[in-house]
């Protein structure tokens, strides 16, 4: 930005201020203090190049799930996880542990978000002062178990990157997202 500040004043231009230049992921003008959500700019610079399946796979992510839909409306999409992530009980901002794909009427995945996951167990196991995980000042929720994922309890929390939500960039379920195209399985 301090580029683009530089040019903007040796044009002699009005210097405008910058958050009125921003504009979110999906190309949308920002609103300063409402649309701004640096874990979301953060997982796109992280997972850009897993917009294409074909390199998430040569990089040893594996499908997790089917498509998973909502109870009510909206989904998830199809996981795709990297096993190695999963159990290791650590949150980081640039290592997701699902990817998230939509299925498309053309059979081909289109990157829609990631998943972070950490199991309960491996989170106190490293954490013996307790309290709920968070990812740069987001609290993840809690999944107990039995749970529809077959999984233990689990903490996560979804990060919409390469979606819009209405419902919010953090919100389980996307009603912009629909599992429609989900081949028979």
């Amino acid at each position: 930005m301090k580029t683009l500040q530089r040019v903007v004043l040796s044009m002699g231009l009005v210097a405008l201020p910058l958050a009125a230049l921003a504009v979110d992921q999906f190309g949308h003008p920002s609103k300063p203090g409402r649309d701004f959500a640096p874990l979301v700019e953060k997982v796109r610079r992280a997972t850009w190049q897993f917009r294409d399946i074909n390199t998430a796979t040569a990089e040893g992510w594996v499908r997790g799930t089917p498509c998973v839909s909502g109870p009510n409306s909206g989904a998830m999409g199809v996981h795709f996880i990297l096993p190695a992530r999963v159990g290791d009980g650590v949150l980081d901002g640039d290592e997701p542990e699902a990817l998230i794909y939509e299925p498309m009427p053309n059979g081909g995945l289109r990157l829609v978000g990631v998943e972070f996951i950490v199991i309960a167990a491996d989170w106190t196991a490293k954490n013996p002062s307790g309290g709920a995980p968070s990812l740069d000042g987001h609290l993840l929720n809690y999944v107990g178990e039995p749970n529809r994922y077959g999984l233990p309890a689990f903490y996560e929390i979804h990060v919409w990157a390469w979606e819009r939500n209405p419902n919010g960039n953090f919100a389980d379920w996307n009603t912009q997202v629909t599992c429609d195209q989900q081949p028979g399985e």
